[in-house]
């Protein structure tokens, strides 16, 4: 059987046996150009066909709401539509864009919260939506962004949210369901708008630290979990899949996640203490589909090409055992830091032939 890119990561997802374990691709822009560069080619897509990367493509409606500022103060901003505001932090090779305002970290009342200008769905261009999605029929297509808690951190700032649940939980629960409304309305024009073009959506979160979680599993069922659920819900009722991307040490919260129907779970940072690959698979690898998995902390930077190999192999001999269930990507965005060498035979290995029997 010839697979497409398409083909190749829903059958993946779906625990189906395959030529070879998929790839996908996470990097910042200075890498993604570095590579276009490296290949003479033009664009992403370009580059993913010289590397043999089947590659999920992450879409979003234009917004077409009222106008944004992007000036404050005198220096440039990037406004969201939600009120958060950021700005470009330059560093070694590159920039990032670093949040400068948390639009309601002072707020105290429910009435402050009810009195938010909320993102409105019709803000979005949903028909272009569907244009773009069209544009990909041989490849893995995803829509949407659910993440409540992280809304909840940038909206309130990271410390002020984390104390939000036990120090003001009635104004916490009203925060939360105006954040997972305001993503309800939205996603379900997207999902109805690429119905039969998309077959994945994000309902996702960060609520792992390199050792720990953020938030108590107390906090997280009280709290969140419902919310999640309700996104996740919506998604399944669109017949599309559910990834889920969870940075740092979220093993507590694993069963939860399963048994509330995520489909794939990214990014697998097994350099933290709880995040075994091998019993990770054992545990979850008959439920869902792990992505990611390749150390960008210290190997895919520092490492040797022989090292990148040596990483490959072993997340497809425990990940990627049984042949299907994983799809092999950084476990996180490729840094300018990382030599072109080693990201060239992350991908040479995962796709040798004769890797899946």
């Amino acid at each position: 059987m010839a697979y497409s890119p398409r083909d190749r990561i829903l059958a993946a997802i779906n625990h189906e046996l395959l030529d070879r374990i998929p790839t996908d691709y996470w990097g910042t822009d200075e890498v993604t150009d570095t590579l276009c560069r490296h290949f003479g080619c033009h664009g992403r897509l370009e580059m993913y066909q010289r590397l043999g990367i089947d590659g999920i493509i992450s879409l979003a409606p234009p917004y077409i709401g009222p106008p944004l500022p992007d000036c404050d103060g005198g220096a440039f901003y990037r406004l969201q539509a939600w009120g958060m505001r950021f700005k470009p932090q330059a560093y070694a090779d590159g920039v990032y864009w670093e949040q400068s305002h948390y639009p309601l970290a002072e707020a105290e009342t429910i009435e402050e919260l009810e009195a938010y200008p909320w993102p409105k769905p019709e803000w979005y261009d949903y028909e272009q939506l569907a244009r773009e999605c069209a544009q990909y029929p041989d490849r893995a297509v995803e829509v949407g962004y659910s993440a409540v808690f992280y809304y909840h951190n940038m909206l309130r700032g990271l410390e002020q949210s984390l104390m939000d649940p036990l120090l003001r939980p009635e104004f916490t629960h009203h925060l939360l369901h105006k954040i997972a409304d305001t993503f309800y309305g939205y996603h379900a024009r997207c999902f109805e708008a690429t119905r039969g073009l998309a077959q994945m959506t994000q309902v996702t979160d960060d609520f792992g630290a390199q050792g720990s979680l953020l938030i108590s599993p107390q906090v997280f069922r009280e709290f969140y979990k419902p919310h999640l659920q309700r996104a996740i819900d919506l998604a399944k009722s669109f017949d599309l899949a559910v990834f889920h991307h969870d940075d740092g040490d979220i093993r507590p919260l694993i069963p939860e996640l399963v048994d509330m129907g995520i489909d794939v779970l990214n990014p697998i940072q097994w350099r933290c203490a709880s995040m075994n690959p091998t019993e990770l698979k054992d545990s979850f690898g008959q439920q869902i589909c792990f992505h990611g998995g390749i150390d960008n902390q210290q190997v895919m930077p520092f490492g040797t090409p022989a090292d990148v190999r040596a990483e490959v192999m072993d997340k497809l001999e425990t990940l990627g055992r049984d042949g299907t269930g994983y799809i092999v990507a950084p476990c996180h965005a490729l840094q300018p830091n990382t030599p072109v060498e080693n990201i060239l035979t992350l991908y040479r290995t995962a796709n040798e032939p004769g890797r899946v029997q």
